[in-house]
């Protein structure tokens, strides 16, 4: 009886962590898809991926559509992911892509459009790369990705000295290159100023999703600040000795990481504890450890 008490509640704790995450996945996933479809695909902004390699096969094969062209290539990509590759790239991978495969379809299908939502392309380019931008984050930090040139950059990484990240870099500039070959200048200049923009705004997009609070806390209330952090917050805290430069006080370095939720928490706690302690608080996206990013 004992072992069921013990196990259960961490095992429904596992599934209600997945269901976060793949809701997470499926969000992100359809606020990708819908950037793309209302957005990119009426003013052909070729910005990479496997949208873009649609959209140019669209201008060459008209009689297959942009969303259709994009669920062929992802399940091809997929496959040969999967036989040059392996499994490495993760079934929330798998996952995402078909449903991003899946609702361009279905938006295709039950939502068509003729042509852009309005007659002002920069304002269009805006929403499609900040709508793809804040999707493909949302999917990034769930540990997945929308498949597409990712499974051809990942490729490229294993039969090739090329890093992901330049492997990127090359599939989607030549993709967004082409497109003033397929279509016109003006068409490829809107796509490559899409690309810079996009790219800018994932990272920060990620970054905020990420976003942290690191505290260092000079203290002559250890016990009481630490207790409370490790109590309440739920946090590990490592603490050091410390002494005043100019009192010769001896005192206490607490440091912990927190999320920042948590933060405005924390330092009301502190102050309220010791009106005299000294906190250094600093942002951090990158926390790798227990109760952070694994």
């Amino acid at each position: 009886m004992s072992q069921t008490q013990v196990t259960t509640p961490k095992k429904a704790f596992s599934a209600r962590k997945t269901a976060a995450e793949y809701a997470l996945i499926t969000i992100g996933t359809l606020v990708l898809a819908a950037g793309v479809y209302f957005f990119k695909f009426p003013n052909n902004f070729t910005t990479g991926g496997v949208s873009g390699i649609s959209l140019l096969l669209g201008g060459l094969i008209p009689f297959i559509t942009p969303s259709l062209m994009v669920l062929i290539l992802n399940v091809l990509l997929l496959i040969l992911g999967f036989i040059f590759v392996g499994n490495s790239f993760g079934i929330k991978t798998v996952y995402s892509s078909l449903l991003f495969s899946g609702a361009m379809v279905i938006f295709e299908k039950f939502v068509p459009l003729a042509q852009p939502l309005t007659d002002q392309p920069l304002l269009e380019l805006l929403y499609a790369m900040l709508l793809s931008a804040l999707g493909s984050s949302l999917v990034f930090n769930m540990g997945a990705s929308t498949g597409g040139t990712d499974i051809t950059a990942m490729i490229l990484r294993k039969y090739t000295d090329i890093d992901i990240g330049k492997a990127l870099l090359i599939t989607d500039g030549l993709i967004t290159a082409a497109a003033f070959f397929v279509f016109d200048i003006k068409t490829g200049m809107f796509s490559l100023m899409g690309l810079i923009i996009k790219t800018t705004a994932v990272d920060v997009f990620i970054e905020n999703l990420t976003l942290c609070k690191y505290f260092t806390i000079v203290t002559t209330k250890c016990d009481e600040i630490a207790g409370f952090i490790m109590n309440e917050l739920h946090h590990g805290v490592t603490i050091s000795d410390a002494q005043g430069g100019f009192t010769h006080e001896n005192k206490k370095l607490i440091m912990v990481a927190c999320k920042r939720s948590e933060a405005l928490i924390l330092k009301r706690h502190v102050k309220k504890c010791d009106p005299n302690a000294f906190i250094f608080i600093t942002n951090t996206s990158e926390i790798i450890g227990k109760g952070f990013r694994q």
